[in-house]
């Protein structure tokens, strides 16, 4: 991590590219002797409609990062409950005959809802992202 002066001069003087756009990461065109990685820690405080994303630096507490995913749980539903209608709508229809289909099977071990399903691929999509750009040590997930 550095400061955007720093990565606006490396990027003017050509020592350095543009790897990544959102987030924004530059990717240095020659390679350093001594690596200074600092300790960095992941923070997730989830919720319902968002989750907040930081990477802190744990020796200077830091903010490098800060984001909001925004969950698509009331599109989910509402695109479920629609099929729900369609399915259902065919009773009042001259349609043919279909068995009712309830009850019918089991759910898998580890089911999630599908809106849940959503809201944790989000999440953890954005953490392999941001583990990948940065060497990230800690993970710190804020419980309500």
């Amino acid at each position: 991590p550095c400061s955007s002066a720093r990565a606006r001069i490396l990027l003017r003087q050509r020592k350095a590219a543009v790897f990544r756009r959102f987030p924004f990461t530059i990717i240095l065109k020659h390679t350093v002797s001594t690596v200074n990685n600092q300790p960095l820690r992941l923070k997730l405080d989830p919720g319902s409609k968002t989750t907040g994303l930081g990477i802190v630096n744990d020796s200077t507490g830091e903010v490098l990062f800060a984001a909001e995913i925004a969950h698509r749980g009331d599109q989910i539903r509402s695109a479920l409950a629609r099929r729900r209608s369609v399915r259902r709508s065919r009773r009042q229809r001259n349609t043919r005959y279909r068995v009712p289909r309830f009850l019918n099977r089991r759910r898998r071990k580890g089911w999630l809802p599908p809106s849940l399903e959503s809201r944790l691929a989000n999440t953890l999509t954005w953490v392999r992202r941001l583990g990948n750009l940065c060497p990230v040590s800690y993970t710190h997930l804020t419980l309500p």
